[in-house]
């Protein structure tokens, strides 16, 4: 039976076996901020922005993240680390416990969706216990109009009770009082003791990433979009601190959308969310003025300190170094309307290569693009404080690991598949160092960077030479515009050309150890892909 607004508004949640509770449906941010304020739940800024604190859990916990294990999910799922199983039975027993700790209270119900494409629309039902939480929902996922809110049904359910801690993990199959479930069967993401909201937007992105390749051959991916005047698509993967914001945000461009898309069998990007989820440690206007103009009334700022003048302390990480602000795409002035496009012509994976070894750009192959990906390498910085500045390797799958419950060479496989179809572009670029590790060498230039990225855009690197590199055997032009020549070859840049010849190969080392377990199940296109120096090459064979 079809529900109008007004009756759906005074539906009580009993069918999903919610007891005696009172409901706010769909309500506006204004009303979910004042309500919060009202509660003593968060303040404002000088300029009236929510600031809410998450509590114990500043950041999400993988260690805590479930996947229901049942004959749906069992022979599919990349069971292990990442994707640690839980039983039916103990999903059913802790979702029971949820639904009775809710019971009673005053409740938060959102309908909104995900996936901008219409053919993949998703609809997503949220419970929440805390109003912020709801408003953060409003931010992050496509908005349903009126219309579409009166027959509302949802695909997926999530449930958010960060008050509701498990007091006896052990018997539930689950490590510790909080934890984040995900039922394909039910559809349900159930999260309790948590009230990080990145839980709820990863749940419904680690769904998608596995329903869009199983049952649609989308390919999820963990990266920012954007497209040109001429209708040109770029996208841009990379972990943390690689510069995937920052570099997307293009003048010239209209962003599809900063962290999470799909590609479809048509060759259409597409944004999976309606919001974004920024990274505000150390934010400043002039490095991101974007992300600083978008902080406004509608947005929500998270574990931020104020100063005495209400004005966000941006620089302060005493409570955590992962602040936050989530706001809607639409507080961004240079938006695609539609938030997809067809056409993806370039594809950037971006690394933070704190070794100084990789070069600032290169050029992939269908088989190296694919191990590059299923890498997801970038290197952070050790901990300086201690004196030891070694760089450290980072390898998260497909730039997005904590997210897959695919194993990465299905996502590896189909993005060799489609690159290939389209005839795209795959670059790596280093935003890293140069000239020698950190430490010796310095940070290739943001503007150089940026000089690459829109001569590759511009098709200018299109009929310049190309060398390859003899330990990890990728493509770079010897000639860009914008950019110095002498930075284009790595080797150029050490004073010891010995000194560069071993670090490179300690780097292609950790690749090859780190490719180890998903050699299996990697076709030889994708091993082929790699450095081509291992423990059974000599140099001397490539010079």
């Amino acid at each position: 039976m079809k529900t109008n607004q007004k009756a759906q508004k005074d539906r009580n949640l009993g069918s999903y076996g919610l007891k005696d509770v009172k409901v706010n449906w769909n309500l506006t941010p204004e009303e979910l901020q004042k309500i919060t304020l009202e509660k003593g739940l968060g303040e404002e800024t000088l300029n009236g922005t929510l600031v809410i604190k998450t509590g114990k859990f500043t950041g999400r916990s993988p260690q805590d993240r479930f996947i229901v294990k049942d004959d749906y999910t069992e022979s599919k799922v990349w069971w292990g680390k990442v994707n640690k199983p839980v039983s039916p039975e103990n999903f059913d027993k802790l979702e029971k416990e949820v639904l009775n700790y809710l019971s009673g209270k005053e409740l938060y119900a959102r309908d909104g969706y995900v996936c901008a494409d219409p053919e993949y629309r998703t609809n997503v039902r949220t419970i929440t216990e805390l109003p912020w939480s709801n408003m953060f929902v409003y931010n992050m996922f496509l908005r349903p109009s009126e219309k579409e809110l009166e027959n509302f049904e949802e695909d997926w359910l999530i449930l958010c009770a960060p008050g509701y801690e498990c007091p006896n993990p052990k018997d539930y199959g689950i490590r510790q009082g909080n934890f984040s479930i995900l039922n394909f069967t039910k559809k349900i993401a159930l999260i309790g003791g948590s009230a990080y909201t990145g839980e709820m937007k990863k749940g419904i992105f680690s769904a998608l990433n596995f329903i869009l390749p199983t049952e649609n051959k989308v390919l999820p991916m963990h990266c920012s979009a954007n497209v040109g005047k001429k209708g040109d698509t770029a996208i841009f993967f990379g972990l943390s601190g690689t510069g995937k914001t920052t570099l997307s945000a293009d003048p010239n461009r209209k962003l599809i959308g900063d962290d999470e898309h799909g590609w479809t069998s048509d060759n259409i990007i597409f944004n999976f969310e309606g919001g974004c989820y920024a990274k505000v440690i150390d934010l400043t206007e002039e490095k991101e003025p974007e992300i600083f103009n978008a902080i406004k009334p509608g947005a929500i700022l998270e574990n931020i300190i104020l100063k005495d003048n209400k004005e966000p302390d941006y620089e302060d990480s005493s409570i955590t170094q992962n602040t936050r602000v989530s706001y809607p795409i639409y507080h961004i002035q240079n938006i695609q309307e539609t938030l997809f496009a067809n056409n993806p012509k370039n594809i950037f994976f971006l690394t933070c290569d704190a070794f100084g070894v990789l070069p600032p750009v290169s050029k992939l192959t269908a088989g190296q693009a694919a191990y590059h990906f299923i890498s997801g390498y970038t290197a952070k910085v050790a901990g300086t404080e201690a004196g030891i500045t070694e760089p450290v390797p980072s390898f998260s799958a497909c730039f997005g690991e904590p997210f897959m419950p695919l194993h990465p060479t299905v996502y590896g496989e189909m993005l060799s598949e489609k690159m290939t179809k389209a005839s795209v572009n795959v670059w790596l670029i280093n935003t890293g160092w140069s000239g020698g590790p950190y430490g010796t060498g310095s940070r290739i230039k943001l503007k150089y960077t940026r000089a690459m990225i829109t001569a590759i855009l511009n098709d200018e690197l299109a009929d310049v030479d190309y060398e390859q590199n003899p330990i990890f055997g990728l493509y770079t032009p010897k000639y860009c515009p914008g950019v110095p020549t002498e930075i284009l070859d790595p080797m150029n840049t050490w004073l010891k050309k010995g000194d560069y010849i071993r670090k490179a190969i300690q780097l292609a080392h950790y690749f090859h150890i780190n490719f180890e377990k998903f050699a299996s199940q990697a076709n030889e296109n994708i091993v082929e892909g790699g450095p081509l120096i291992d423990e059974h090459h000599h140099l001397h064979e490539h010079l």
